[in-house]
């Protein structure tokens, strides 16, 4: 994904999905995308900790596989969590029924109801399936925080510039965010909270 939001053509093309909450009050939804992963999810969850912040972790399986206790630790400090399949697969070169299975068996591991595409790329034929069991979840801000041609200063900026009432922000905990990740987390919510927003788990 290579924009902070998604076009207006995408989202028409998935009605069903939630990309934004606006409600009454002015609230955020704060998500990480691709973990658990030893390197990188503890610093999340303490920075989480430390600003008495919840949010929503959307989990691969394979890493909820070789993390069990990590995994077992974001529900035990009280956050949400999602599937975002068992291998992080691409869902545009994958038949809908082999994709769906992918799913189902990330569900196994993580028991969501919620789900999102890693990418944000899925076919119509494959949300159709999956909108019968699951919460298809996608964001109307991603930070780019993986992108190393942006530093982290632009990753906060796009939150700066994009976050609204409602919105959905996706964070990733993974290497390739690491560094982007350490610097924009900890002023996104600084922001956010200066800026009177509320923060809530899907």
């Amino acid at each position: 994904m290579f924009i902070e939001q998604p076009p207006f053509f995408y989202r028409m093309l998935f009605p069903e999905t939630i990309w934004r909450i606006p409600g009454e009050e002015k609230t955020v939804y704060l998500t990480f995308d691709d973990g658990p992963i030893p390197q990188v999810t503890p610093w999340v969850l303490d920075v989480l900790d430390y600003y008495a912040v919840k949010a929503t972790f959307f989990c691969v399986g394979d890493n909820v596989a070789r993390n069990p206790n990590l995994f077992q630790e974001l529900r035990r400090r009280g956050h949400q969590v999602g599937n975002h399949t068992m291998n992080h697969v691409q869902g545009m070169s994958m038949p809908p029924e082999k994709y769906v299975r992918n799913v189902l068996n990330a569900h196994d591991l993580i028991q969501s109801r919620l789900f999102r595409p890693p990418h944000g790329h899925m076919l119509p034929g494959q949300a159709k399936l999956l909108k019968k069991d699951f919460s298809i979840i996608m964001w109307d801000v991603v930070t780019r925080d993986y992108s190393n041609k942006l530093t982290g200063e632009q990753v906060f900026g796009n939150v700066k510039r994009y976050a609204r009432n409602g919105s959905i922000i996706v964070f990733h905990d993974s290497i390739k965010a690491e560094r982007n990740l350490h610097y924009a987390l900890p002023r996104t919510i600084n922001w956010l909270r200066e800026n009177g927003f509320l923060f809530r788990t899907l």
